[in-house]
């Protein structure tokens, strides 16, 4: 099973993106996802994440505020909307579909994963 992640670019600080998931409807219409991102040299790390129905949302504390995860369940996608971007946020970003239906942020708890798209930021 294949997430497929896009929407990656380069923008200067203070810009916005917008990143967009696909994945296949039998792994998505009733689990979680969730967008990590990875910068060079880190560790992946949460970055937000939404319930099976958007009804939770959930952010880390470094994107709160400028990131918008929303997800529309008719056409199997997930978006972030990221607005306000700094260098600090240049990674690679992941999408995942969680084992379950609720918004969690470990990423023990997802099990299908897509192929990263890359932003950079530049100052």
């Amino acid at each position: 099973v294949q997430l497929q992640a896009s929407g990656g670019g380069s923008v200067q600080a203070g810009g916005s993106l917008r990143l967009s998931c696909a994945a296949p409807r039998r792994t998505f219409t009733n689990n979680g996802v969730g967008w990590f991102r990875q910068a060079p040299g880190k560790e992946r790390e949460f970055v937000a994440g939404i319930s099976w129905n958007g009804g939770s949302t959930l952010y880390a504390d470094s994107v709160k505020g400028r990131f918008t995860i929303s997800r529309d369940n008719g056409k199997s996608m997930v978006y972030l909307q990221m607005n306000s971007l700094k260098s600090e946020d240049t990674a690679v970003y992941y999408c995942a579909s969680a084992r379950s239906a609720a918004v969690v942020n470990q990423k023990a708890l997802y099990n299908y994963w897509g192929q990263g798209t890359l932003v950079t930021v530049s100052s």
